[in-house]
């Protein structure tokens, strides 16, 4: 009897169990069935196209004043008024500062009196070579006299005409009147020297009476250029001293205004060896601003020069922009963005950012649909971003179909069905606009960190719609 019941119980289990398994075969072929009945997955794709695009790059800089004067006393003395306001825009030769002028004053009269006299010395001057010449002519009349003298008597003593003593006296006479000749013509010599150095005395004076007044215009600091002044270091009543090292003062031109940015020597490298094998073109020399606050700055600026060598501390070379300033918007000091059209790539493609993915091995790559509708994978290199896309130069050619929308739900070798973009929900204006800051490392790393699966609201929509 017991063994018949263990029977039966036995029969019980084992026959449940064959249902069981027969149920779990039942369900595996039928999901294999449901899965085989699904419809393949929509995605939505862009169709590349190869164009020539800007290659931007965006730097960090700093504003600088495009002059700047330090302001500094060229004569000693005591300051008797501050002549403008701090802060305020001055223009070039405007009064700044009035140094007491008592003491240069006081030089410029007397470097008056000296000029005066010395002028009235050299009219002197004038006088006794005046008077020295016509001695010199009546000297040279006495000469004359005392010769013809002398020669009427020579003939009278050869005849005994007269005495030898009277002949004698008549020679001596020659030589004296000689001797008052050579005598006159030094004396003209002399004035005439006297004239000269009067005349030194008039220029020295002169010169003198120039630097006095010179110190005595100096006495008023002027502004050297047109510009904006900072604080002001002196007040009335402070001495100060031609030369000093304190500025009394600091004058900025802030209209135009440089912009200083820097570019490491790599890249600037690879840009030069682009342009050198044909993959890019010379770009344009118009700087685009971006300030601290996000807004763009509304003038362009063109570059102005870019330093011949490289900062051995930074490895950076320093560019130099020029902007208009006109309503002073730009200070000096200033931290902005600036983006700089440097080349210009051919046949390159702009594609969304949401269509490019990075591997472990921070390889770049896409999803584009085939002509058998299969997802393959396709590695491409970036070469940065262009108004809120990548630049893509490799890997790309005219006619794929790029995934943009649904590639987080497909893998390699499925079966899709690719819309155009363009059906795609169109994404707001105001972000479709906005400026992009990231670099294509950091939006690629960004994306690396997306899990798997994570769709965003208009994928899903999309997909949605589709479905």
């Amino acid at each position: 009897m017991k063994h018949s019941y263990l029977a039966l119980v036995i029969a019980s289990v084992l026959s449940g169990a064959v249902l069981v398994g027969c149920d779990k075969n039942n369900d595996t072929a039928g999901e294999q069935a449901a899965q085989q009945q699904m419809p393949p997955a929509v995605v939505n794709v862009q169709t590349v196209t190869l164009d020539t695009v800007p290659q931007v790059q965006t730097f960090s800089g700093r504003t600088a004043a495009y002059q700047t004067a330090d302001v500094r006393p060229q004569v000693n003395g005591v300051i008797d008024e501050v002549l403008f306001r701090e802060g305020s825009n001055v223009k070039k030769g405007q009064p700044l500062y009035r140094i007491n002028t008592d003491n240069y004053a006081s030089s410029v009269s007397s470097g008056q009196a000296a000029v005066q006299q010395s002028q009235a010395n050299y009219q002197t001057a004038l006088a006794n070579n005046a008077n020295a010449k016509a001695e010199l002519v009546s000297r040279q009349a006495s000469l004359a006299q005392a010769q013809n003298d002398l020669q009427r008597l020579q003939g009278l003593v050869s005849i005994n005409a007269i005495s030898q003593q009277q002949y004698e006296q008549a020679q001596t006479a020659v030589r004296t009147a000689q001797a008052a000749v050579q005598s006159a013509a030094a004396a003209v010599g002399q004035t005439q020297a006297g004239i000269e150095s009067a005349k030194a005395g008039i220029q020295t004076a002169k010169a003198g009476l120039d630097a006095s007044t010179l110190d005595l215009n100096r006495t008023i600091v002027r502004a050297p250029l047109t510009g904006r002044t900072d604080r002001s270091s002196v007040t009335a009543g402070t001495l100060v001293s031609a030369g000093q090292a304190d500025p009394l003062v600091t004058i900025s031109r802030l209209d135009p205004i440089y912009v200083d940015i820097s570019q490491s020597s790599s890249e600037l490298l690879k840009l030069r060896q682009q342009i050198a094998d044909g993959t890019a073109q010379p770009g344009m020399n118009s700087v685009e601003l971006v300030l601290e606050d996000g807004s763009v700055y509304p003038v362009r600026g063109k570059l102005a020069l870019s330093e011949a060598k490289v900062d051995e501390s930074t490895g950076a070379v320093t560019l130099r922009a020029i902007f208009p300033n006109s309503n002073n918007i730009l200070l000096p000091g200033m931290y902005v963005t600036a983006r700089l059209t440097q080349s210009v790539i051919t046949n390159a493609a702009l594609v969304p950012q949401s269509a490019v993915t990075r591997t472990p091995k921070s390889e770049t790559q896409v999803y584009i649909v085939d002509e058998n509708n299969k997802i393959q994978v396709r590695p491409v290199t970036i070469n940065g971003t262009y108004d809120g896309q990548w630049v893509v130069t490799e890997g790309l050619k005219a006619g794929d179909k790029v995934v943009v929308i649904g590639g987080a739900k497909v893998k390699p070798d499925q079966e899709v069905v690719a819309k155009p973009l363009e059906s795609a929900n169109p994404a707001p204006a105001a972000a479709k606009n906005a400026p992009n800051t990231k670099t294509p490392q950091q939006a690629a790393k960004t994306m690396d960190k997306k899990p798997a699966g994570d769709e965003t609201s208009s994928e899903k929509s999309t997909e949605a719609a589709a479905n």
